[in-house]
Parts: structure tokens; C-alpha cells; sequence
């Protein structure tokens, strides 16, 4: 997302050309969008951006450890998947797939899928850097390829979820191919952050934007055609998409930031991060079967 004004003006038209140029999107801003739209843009994103993205943030990552989240939150502290040891796990969304070889290593077997061929050339390049290799699909987290009741646990650590137009039907496929009392778990944006500029300093502390814009944000390129989106569902869309999939939910985790972290990452930061969360963490799973 940009900064308040940006934003606003490019929604509004302001400055626009007029002719032709003006049947054009917006260059960002807030328009509804379809699943195709979303689809099309996501994998052309990642596509492209892989490669950087796994450069800027793969260090922090590690080549095969589950982070959750900006925040540093791990999976080898907070055991939210419980013991996979033994148990067949789903990464939707993988990017570059370190937390399924993380999953690897405490005995799981694992399965990774994510929709960008790029992201998953990247997780080809770890695993044979690691000699870790794990299963890697190409799928849409809208239309899962897999079986009904076929995994124990499904995560993502913000995979799929932010990206897709519909993210109800992400809860549903996930609730599909999960097994009676199996869980998932996925981290994603705060809803809280579709309020404030995309900036870790006291610029990002200025509300902006509505809570209650459901719109997603989009950016084009100069023939018009959508090349990001991020959608937003408030804390009760979350609630209302897991309860109507079926699925229970347990926890939700809104991470401070670490005391003793002072990086940034885009706009996760110390000093926005005093003050409201960035990140959420759902925990959900599949009722028992009886």
C-alpha cells in the first residue's frame, strides 16, 4: 500500500489524464476485484519478484526454519502445528518453502505448493543448497489439487491468504483436504494495517483508510492491466470465513514486536510496533469426526 495521499488520488482520478487514458485504472488504489484478476496478478508478482525477495529476506528467514512472521515469531517456540512428527502437512503458499524443510526435519511429511513458478525456482535452489527436498506443487489455494481428508495439518506463513480475491473459499478447500481434528494454522497481515501507510516510522501511526473498505489494493502497469492486489477482511470476516468452512478456531496471536529487534521489515517495525500489531496468527482446526 502508499501513503495517504497517493492513494487517494489516484482513486479519485485526480491529476488523471483525460481521453483514453482515463477508461484506465488507477496506476494503485482500492477497486473489487475478481478471482481471475487476483489470480493473474499474484502469479505474475511473485513471478517476478521471487528472486529479490528471497535475496532482501531469506537470511532472516533461514533456508529451512518456520518463521511465522516479521516479528521473528517461530515455530520451534510457539509449536502451534503441535508434533508433525509422523503426520502428513500441507504448506499453502509456500514461497521458497523453508518451513516445509523445517516441517522435514521434526519428522513430517510434508507437501509445498504455491501459485508462482518463480517462488517455487527459488525453493528448487534451496533444496538442492540444503539437500533438503520436499514435494513442491504448483496450485491455487482457491482449488485445491488434493484429495479430501488426505493431510493432518496444513500452515502458511503469510502464503495465499493476503493475495486471493476470495479467501472464504481458501478456508473452505483447506477444511476439504484436512482430516477430522486435523489443524490450520496461517499467519497473515493485521486488518488493523489496511488503516495506515505503508511506513515503520510515525508516519505509519496515521490512520488513513477505512477499516471497513473491503476493496482490494491493486496496482497496474501502464496498459491497465493488474500486476498486485492485497485484500482485506477485518478481524470478524476472518472469524465469520473459518466458522463457515466448518472449522473451529482457537487462538488468535497478535505479536508485539521484540524488544531486542530493531530492523525493519517493509513496514513491520519497532516503532509502529509499540503501538498496534501487524501481524495475525490464526489457530483453527477440522471438529473430530463423531
Amino acid at each position: 500500500m502508499q501513503t495517504s495521499q497517493t492513494v487517494t488520488d489516484n482513486v479519485t482520478g485526480k491529476g488523471s489524464e483525460t481521453g483514453e487514458d482515463a477508461a484506465l485504472p488507477p496506476a494503485y488504489g482500492y477497486l473489487d476485484i475478481d478471482a481471475d484478476t487476483a489470480r493473474d496478478a499474484s502469479r505474475r508478482y511473485w513471478d517476478d519478484a521471487a528472486a529479490d525477495y528471497q535475496a532482501e529476506h531469506g537470511e532472516f528467514l533461514g533456508d529451512s526454519d518456520f518463521c511465522w512472521s516479521p516479528e521473528g515469531l517461530r515455530e520451534s517456540d510457539l509449536r502451534l502445528l503441535g508434533d508433525v512428527a509422523g503426520r502428513t502437512v500441507l504448506e499453502v503458499g509456500c514461497g521458497g518453502a523453508q518451513c516445509a524443510r523445517w516441517l522435514h526435519g521434526q519428522g513430517a511429511r510434508v507437501v509445498a505448493f504455491d501459485l508462482s513458478s518463480g517462488q517455487l525456482a527459488q525453493a528448487r535452489a534451496y533444496a538442492a543448497s540444503t539437500g533438503i527436498d520436499v514435494p513442491l506443487v504448483q496450485a491455487d489455494a482457491m482449488a485445491l489439487p488434493f484429495a479430501d481428508a488426505c493431510v493432518d495439518v496444513a500452515c502458511s506463513a503469510f502464503g495465499a491468504v493476503p493475495f486471493v480475491a476470495d479467501s472464504g473459499a481458501v478456508m473452505r478447500e483447506v477444511a476439504r483436504v484436512l482430516r477430522p481434528g486435523g489443524r490450520w494454522v496461517f499467519s497473515t497481515t493485521h486488518p488493523f494495517v489496511w488503516c495506515l501507510p505503508d511506513d515503520p516510522d510515525d508516519t505509519g501511526l496515521r490512520i488513513y483508510h477505512s477499516y471497513f473498505d473491503r476493496r482490494a489494493y491493486t496496482e497496474h502497469d501502464e496498459q491497465g492491466h493488474a500486476i498486485y492486489t492485497e485484500t482485506h477482511r477485518t478481524i470478524g470476516d476472518r472469524v465469520r470465513e473459518i466458522v463457515a468452512a466448518g472449522l473451529v478456531l482457537h487462538d488468535i496471536i497478535e505479536p508485539e514486536w521484540p524488544k531486542d529487534q530493531d530492523r525493519t521489515w517493509g513496514q513491520w517495525g519497532p516503532r509502529r510496533g509499540e503501538y498496534v500489531p501487524s501481524t495475525s496468527i490464526f489457530v483453527t482446526s477440522r471438529p473430530p469426526a463423531g
